[in-house]
Formats: C-alpha cells, structure tokens, sequence
C-alpha cells in the first residue's frame, strides 16, 4: 500500500475552509451592496434597475434608441446655491481681537509716532510691513446694525456703528452732530455755518454758479464730518471729502457711515491721490491748513489738482479778520500777515480773486497759461515744473514749482479742452481721448466700454437683486475702473462710487474718469486703503488678481476687502476661471457665501464671476482683548 503524496494532502486540507470563509464573505458582501443601494434608491427595484441601465449606458456610451442625444447645456455656473461651506472642511481665518474693530493698518497711530512731524509726515500714510500684516478678520462692534438708507443716512447714524462721543463735546457749539438715545443726528452745522450747509451753500452759490452744470467734481480739505459734501449732493456736485485720522476722532467714519464719500487724508509732504486737473471746485472752511507757509506748498497743490477755471474757497481765518480777530484768540498782525501770504501766493499762481463777502473768499485759477508764463518775469517764484509727469500722484512729493497746463492755440482757449456740463459730461468722449493724451485710448473705444458696461450691470441686476434695489446700497467701489463705467451705468441709482485706478495699472485713466464727473483716487491693493472697515456696502472688481498676480498674495487682498466691507455686504469679482476657483477658495475661508457665475455672453467664455456676500457677525458683547482690557 503506497502513502499518498503528503504535500497534496496538506493542501486539500487547507482548501476546505478557505472556501467556507470565501463563500461567507461574498454572501455577506452581496447583502451589504444590495442594502447600500436599497438605501440610495429608497428600495425602489424601478429606480434600481433605471439606476444600474443609467450607468451601463454611461459605460458603453450607447443611449436607447427611443431618446435623441441632447447637447444643450441645461445647468450653468449661476445655477449654483450661494451656500456657506462646511467650516470642518476649511480652515477659517481668525477674528481679529475686539480692540482692533476700527483697524486702519496705513493709518496706525501708534507706527505714526516714529515719524518726522515736520510738515505732518506722522500722519500721512505709513503701512505695515509684509510680515506685519494681520491674518485675521476685522470684527464689526457689537450691535453693529445696517446703516440707515439714504437721504435719511444723511442725518442720522447709529451709536453703536461709530462709539465715539468726542465730537458732541468738542463740537457741540458748532452744532456737527448731536448724540439722541442709541443714535447720532447730524444738523449740517459748521464752525463757520452755524445756520448749516444748507445755507452756507446758498451763499456760495450768489458768488458763483453752481447750477448749470459746470461744477460737478469737488475736493473739501479737512472736511469734519463732511456735511458740506453731504449737502452738495442734492445739487448734483459730488464732493471728495478728507481729513486726517487725528484728534478729532472718526470724522471721516462719520461721514462715510452717513453715506457720503470720504478718505482719511492729509496735506503733508506728498501729493495728494488725484490727477491734475480733477475737480472744479476745492474748498477750506477753517481747515487748519498753513496755505501760506513752505513757500506756498499747499496751495500749488490745489493748483495741480484743480481744473482750468475752477475755484478754490476760502471761509474762517483769516478771511474777515477784522470782525472776527479777537474771537479767534489771535493777534491782528499775525492774521493780516496770514492773509497777506495767501494773497501773494494765489497771485504768483495765477489766480484772480473774485471776491471777498463777509466770511467767504473765492479765487479763480486760469483757464489757461498764456498770460502766466509771462509773468513768470515778475513773479518768479514758483517755477514751471519740467519733465515731471503731472498726474503721478502715489507718494510723489510735493515740489515748489508750478504744474504747467496743456498748451493752447489761443489765448481764450481753454487748456486741455472744454468740458461738457453735467450731466451730458458723463458719456460725451472726455477731452484727454479726443485730444490723444491717454496712450491707447480712443473715443471708439471708450463708446465701446461704456455700452458694455451697460450690459454687465444689467447682467449683474439680474442675479444680485439687491443690486437691483435702489437704496439697498450706498457705498460702493470699483477696485479696477478703467475708463468708470461700471460706475457711470449705475448714475441713476442713488449711491455714489469711488473708482480705484490701481497705480500698476498699464494706463492711467484716473483723468478720464473725473472729465466724466465721477470721483476716484489711486491705490496700491499689496496695501491697505486709507478709509475704516466697513466702509463700502459693494465691492466690485474686474480682473484685479489677474493684475496682481505675482505681485503680493491674494489672500491679503481679500482680507483688506473684508475690512473695509460692511457685515452683509457684497463682492462682485470677475477674471479668469483659474483665478477666479483660486479666488472663492480663500473666500471661503474668509466665511463669506459665494458662488461662481457664468460671463454675460454665456457659459463658454473662460472669464467667469464670483458673486458674494459677508456674513453679518460682530465682536462679542463683552471680551477681553489681548491687551487684557475688557471691552463691549
């Protein structure tokens, strides 16, 4: 008898309960698979069997003979809910501590205090360095609320937006703003119109005409709360408002929670934002600013600034002096001297005086120079300013020599052409195009850009209804501008829009954009903006990163656009696909809502929109910061 062969016995041996344990597990993994999809389908064996033919099909790519191939597209980009994100699945940036809820980052008093106070340097603007900037998100205070609509934001804002009782004390003779229950009213008083804006204008207006239309951009230096400004804007002016972040505390929060357009700002030692030649109207009522000292300094820059014929306005010391001397504390030598300065400089500029009448002075800048460099044998100080570019605005310092305007073939021409009145000045081709000035730019091209933008806010209306709401915002900004008209499409809604002109910008069209009567300034965004958070209501943007790109990081773009936009507010941002997933993924960890949408033209075009809006959220009622205060 042979033994049977022991390796082959060992392995039937095995064989035996392997296939016990294979059987069990594929009985056990068919029940577990039938029950999953039980479960997806709702145990429905209808939809089981269209599910399983669903997917077949998609495999084979073979459709049933009964149904036609349909290649329309069915869902696009603007289909998709505006729903936060999971906060387990991002990494959310921080809030800011409580104390920081008013935080201007280029503006901070305490990085001011290592600079020159010769000339106010302290004060202009000083930003953090890269590794200085914070990673967090500004928190509003509590009981923050929605500012009230306009007109009625004209005159009251509430307490808890802007916490600040200073100016009720400093200014409650001069009647600015009054503190009632849990809001702030603002009467349109003045230091020098106790009897408001209002009135105060009026007289303005016997002195020059402000109604037909050939005043439409002002400047108003060292603005308080901006009700000159404010009050401008039922007559069709549109002011730029600035006064330093300084003793007088949140005046320019004031005047941007009322609704009216305003800038931390400063005469100082550098130029101020705006191109040559901007506004056709500059006003100082009490200022504070030395127009006289540094050789004039201050008032050439006006001179810059202000267009061929425009005025510049003068009110409080040292005009009327002499009735006003003794109240102002001030000797009448030092303030016959005062205006003694002033007068010499003005006429070194050119300028004629059209007259003086009781707290009012009004002077006139030329409508061209063909007078003035002949003078320039008299008065030779200040010089012509040669080879400088004169709209070159972004920390350019100031220089004691005359900005020279554009030649002229006659001596009644006005230098760089005339200017429609408003409201036609908004869509007739500025003078810097017709002219050729502005490299590249066109009157072909800028009739083109205007209807398009007609259409992209129309688009923008049709998915943002709020957009669509007159009154739903008042604030707004246009990080890009271009040629302002994304602006100029929403002139008859009742907000304003301050257009950004980035200074990397291939063209500078900040010129353009205020021949049009529209305001702006110039911006650097790898930097903060010189205004406080919450500041704009809407934020718009075209192909902003796409500029930026290499420049500095995005994410501290989108964290400056979260501090200066209100709790509910929205962004708008459009550029290229890649840019744009790149943009809503950090936007999402900013905790905004958002959705991408399809370009006007269709879901084909490769440049998309992120539509957003910030969630309402405050600083809790009561916290202790990281300074160890409490604060509420």
């Amino acid at each position: 008898m042979a033994w049977p062969n022991p390796s082959y016995y060992l392995a039937s041996k095995a064989k035996r309960p392997n296939l016990y344990y294979l059987a069990t597990s594929v009985t056990l993994c068919s029940i577990f698979y039938i029950a999953g999809i039980w479960q997806h389908t709702r145990g429905g064996v209808a939809n089981l069997a269209e599910s399983e033919c669903t997917q077949l099909q998609n495999i084979s790519g073979v459709a049933p003979k009964s149904h036609t191939l349909d290649f329309d597209t069915h869902h696009s980009a603007i289909d998709l809910p505006i729903a936060p994100t999971s906060p387990a699945r991002v990494n959310h940036f921080p809030a800011c501590p409580t104390y920081l809820s008013e935080y201007t980052p280029c503006e901070d008093a305490q990085r001011s205090l290592k600079f020159d106070r010769v000339m106010l340097v302290y004060r202009e603007r000083h930003c953090p360095e890269p590794n200085e900037v914070l990673k967090c998100r500004v928190p509003a205070p509590n009981g923050y609320t929605t500012p009230f609509r306009w007109p009625e934001s004209r005159d009251s804002v509430w307490f808890a937006n802007v916490p600040h009782k200073e100016l009720t004390v400093e200014k409650a003779v001069q009647n600015w703003v009054r503190f009632e229950g849990k809001r702030f009213r603002f009467p349109g008083g003045g230091t020098m119109f106790p009897r408001g804006a209002d009135a105060y204008i009026d007289e303005i207006g016997k002195l020059i005409n402000l109604k037909d239309g050939s005043i439409r951009t002002a400047i108003d230096t060292g603005c308080g709360v901006a009700s000159w400004g404010a009050y401008l804007l039922s007559r069709n002016i549109l002011t730029v408002s600035f006064a330093p972040r300084d003793t007088h505390e949140a005046q320019v929060q004031f005047a941007l929670e009322r609704g009216v357009p305003a800038l931390i700002g400063v005469m100082a030692s550098i130029r101020l934002p705006y191109p040559s030649r901007a506004f056709d109207m500059a006003h100082c009522s009490r200022c504070l600013i030395p127009w006289g000292q540094y050789g004039g300094l201050y008032l050439i820059e006006i001179d810059r600034i202000l267009r061929p014929g425009g005025y510049w306005i003068l009110s409080g010391p040292p005009v009327n002096w002499k009735k006003h001397w003794k109240g102002w504390n001030r000797t009448a030598e030092d303030l016959n001297n005062e205006q003694s300065g002033i007068e010499a400089v003005a006429k070194s500029l050119c300028w004629k005086k059209l007259v003086e009448k009781d707290d009012l002075a009004v002077w006139q800048k030329p409508t061209n120079h063909a007078h003035c460099q002949i003078n320039r044998k008299v008065y030779k100080k200040p010089p012509f300013c040669e080879g400088k570019d004169p709209d070159q605005a972004w920390y350019t310092k100031l220089e004691n020599c005359l900005t020279p305007l554009p030649e002229v073939g006659h001596v009644k021409d006005i230098a760089g052409g005339m200017l429609k009145k408003w409201p036609e000045r908004l869509t007739s081709v500025p003078p810097r195009i017709m002219r050729g000035s502005v490299k590249g730019i066109t009157a072909k091209i800028f009739r083109e850009d205007t209807d398009k933008w007609k259409k992209r806010v129309t688009y923008y209306k049709g998915f943002d209804g709020n957009l669509a709401v007159p009154g739903r915002f008042r604030n707004i900004l246009d990080m890009n501008a271009y040629l302002g008209g994304f602006a100029a499409a929403l002139i008859n809604d009742p907000l304003w829009v301050m257009n950004m002109v980035p200074v990397e910008a291939e063209i500078n069209t900040l010129g353009i954009i205020y021949e049009r009567g529209l305001i702006g300034t110039y911006q650097n965004w790898c930097e903060a903006m010189s205004t406080y958070p919450r500041t704009y209501d809407f934020i718009h943007g075209d192909s902003v990163f796409t500029l930026y790109k290499d420049r500095c990081e995005m994410e501290n773009i989108l964290l400056e656009m979260d501090r200066i936009l209100r709790p509910g507010g929205t962004v708008i941002l459009r550029d290229d696909v890649d840019m744009v997933v790149k943009i809503q993924s950090i936007i999402e960890r900013l905790n905004w809502n958002s959705k991408i949408v399809d370009h006007e033209e269709g879901p084909h075009h490769t440049e998309k929109i992120v539509w957003a809006v910030k969630q309402y959220w405050t600083a809790p009622a009561a916290a202790t910061d990281q300074q160890g205060s409490k604060t509420s």
